[in-house]
């Protein structure tokens, strides 16, 4: 779109990297470009709030989670609107269309701050004493501009598969008339601009000497979060939803980029974190050291809150817990998938006789009839509730309510480790052996993700669909909760095998105390392999683009 009158608010839903403190965003009304081309402040409040449309998932579904559209967890309260990707009310004209919009909202700022507010000179601050510095960062936008574009098409991509690719600045009319190019040029496209950028876009903005000016410089996207981009991408590209014909040219260029991703973290000391719990706690993982040392790359909510706890907390609590809302209730489908030992399962789920949170006074009842049990309204119905980015230490009601910070982990170094070995299974055909040019096999590079989590190394001796399926277990558990899960099993064309039936644990308490225990069917849930790996174009753009826009097959 073309813009001669913006006005851009005070947005602070940032995104930090190996950070210590969160961007510092003011008020800015741009009225056209020569007011914008005056102050270096104004060109960086408003390349600023490009940061505002990435993704993250505290409930998007109206405290429902993306993962509850998965067989990661159930939602407690019937009738959300996540229940709609697998009820049958999914459709062109309810086609939970936020990506589409956000995205292309993103990427319209990006074209115009590229086209119009790129290679300003600022003449008339050349004697300040800031100046250089003040340039520096300036002449850095370009490459954030250029990074956060690539991400938004991956985000389109992986929904859509070939969308309209759209790199300049246009009014919102040319804009909709657009066609879609295929998925492959999109996938191009942000392998070219990561490929571009990666060695002129700030290294590390915490190094910068005397080009270092203020905190506002942290939180930005460094050549690490590029590079990340970059090779997620390739992942998803290679992956049988894309790659219909399984070219080991892409599994090897995956293998590659995920490896560099790994290389450049070590050289720069970073490590998988002895903390799983804390790289989902927002009160600290901006700043722990263990914690900036596995991530990559996330996205800092713009204010303090509850909202995700009053979501996630149980139902039946008194005091200064009441007022939960039973939430994402993890299903049984995935604590089966947890082997024994696994030190992320307590930090993930909670069960019956946990107790959590700290607000809670009697260990959680998830029993029939129990406190925090059926037949209690939105109580959980698989068993159990979600720990994993939920605050413990808040509380929702009382005096002593409170709030907390919220960061949505975006890049960490563990699934770049997981990437890899699922490129490399891919590429070698053996959980056990690399490639020519490589020396890190898949198994190695899971059993670093596992040691972390206490877990012995997988076995020898399985075959390469034995070690396919260790894989994805292995890849729900350490990334559950996380927004993977509802596309990876896309990617992998297996929505059949998944997706289908979900199960939970009816527990009944027995007269003497103990017990029983009951696998039950939960939801059994719609799915379509010909249509439902993508999501549909929404029918208002097919209309807007005068049928320019091709619906996705099956839709």
């Amino acid at each position: 779109m073309k813009l001669n009158k913006i006005f851009l608010g005070a947005l602070a839903a940032v995104a930090f990297s190996s950070c210590s403190d969160q961007m510092d965003y003011k008020e800015f009304s741009i009225y056209d470009t020569a007011y914008m081309q005056k102050k270096f402040e104004r060109a960086g409040g408003f390349l600023s709030t490009i940061y505002a449309d990435l993704d993250s998932d505290f409930g998007n579904y109206s405290g429902a989670m993306l993962s509850s559209a998965t067989d990661e967890s159930v939602y407690s309260h019937d009738g959300n609107a996540i229940e709609s990707f697998f009820n049958g009310a999914w459709s062109p004209t309810n086609a939970n269309s936020s990506i589409w919009t956000t995205c292309y909202h993103g990427i319209a700022y990006c074209n115009l701050f590229l086209d119009e507010f790129t290679g300003l000179k600022f003449e008339d601050y050349a004697l300040d004493k800031n100046f250089k510095a003040e340039m520096y960062q300036y002449n850095n936008y370009q490459f954030e501009a250029r990074f956060l574009r690539a991400y938004y098409y991956f985000l389109l991509v992986r929904q859509y598969g070939g969308v309209p690719l759209i790199t300049s600045n246009m009014t919102a009319d040319e804009a909709s008339v657009q066609p879609r190019v295929s998925a492959d040029e999109i996938f191009a496209f942000i392998d070219s601009e990561c490929a571009a950028i990666k060695d002129s876009i700030t290294k590390d903005y915490g190094d910068l000497g005397d080009l270092a000016m203020t905190p506002a410089n942290n939180g930005r996207a460094n050549n690490l979060a590029v590079l990340a981009l970059r090779a997620r991408a390739a992942l998803y590209h290679a992956s049988p939803l894309f790659n219909a014909n399984n070219d080991k040219g892409l599994w090897q260029k995956a293998a590659e980029l995920n490896k560099a991703v790994i290389d450049s973290c070590t050289a720069r000391g970073m490590k998988l974190s002895n903390d799983y719990k804390g790289l989902f706690i927002g009160n600290t993982n901006w700043s722990d050291a263990a914690a900036v040392g596995e991530i990559i790359f996330g996205r800092r909510m713009p204010t303090e809150n509850r909202n995700f706890e009053t979501y996630n907390f149980p139902v039946g609590m008194t005091g200064a817990g009441a007022g939960g809302g039973g939430g994402n209730c993890p299903s049984q489908n995935l604590v089966e998938a947890y082997e024994d030992g696994d030190k992320r399962f307590e930090q993930t789920v909670a069960c019956n006789g946990d107790s959590w949170p700290n607000a809670n006074t009697v260990p959680l009842e998830t029993f029939q009839g129990g406190m925090n049990g059926q037949p209690l309204a939105y109580a959980t119905p698989t068993g159990y509730y979600l720990k994993k980015y939920v605050t413990e230490s808040v509380q929702i009601a009382g005096n002593g309510a409170n709030t907390c910070k919220h960061v949505w982990v975006t890049f960490r170094l563990a699934e770049f480790y997981l990437n890899y070995a699922e490129a490399m299974l891919n590429l070698s055909g053996s959980g056990y052996e690399a490639s020519a040019g490589f020396t890190m096999t898949p198994k190695y590079a899971i059993d670093l993700v596992r040691r972390r989590a206490g877990l012995a190394g997988i076995e020898t001796g399985l075959s390469a669909e034995q070690f396919k399926e260790k894989y994805e277990k292995e890849r729900f558990v350490e990334l559950a909760f996380e927004g993977h899960r509802f596309f990876d099993v896309r990617r992998w064309m297996e929505g059949n095998k998944y997706f289908k039936t979900i199960y939970g644990l009816k527990i009944t308490k027995n007269a003497d105390g103990t017990f029983k225990e009951e696998k039950t069917v939960v939801q059994n849930r719609q799915w379509d392999d010909s249509k439902m790996n993508l999501f549909p174009i929404p029918q208002s753009e097919i209309l807007k683009s005068g049928n320019v826009l091709v619906q996705n097959p099956g839709w």
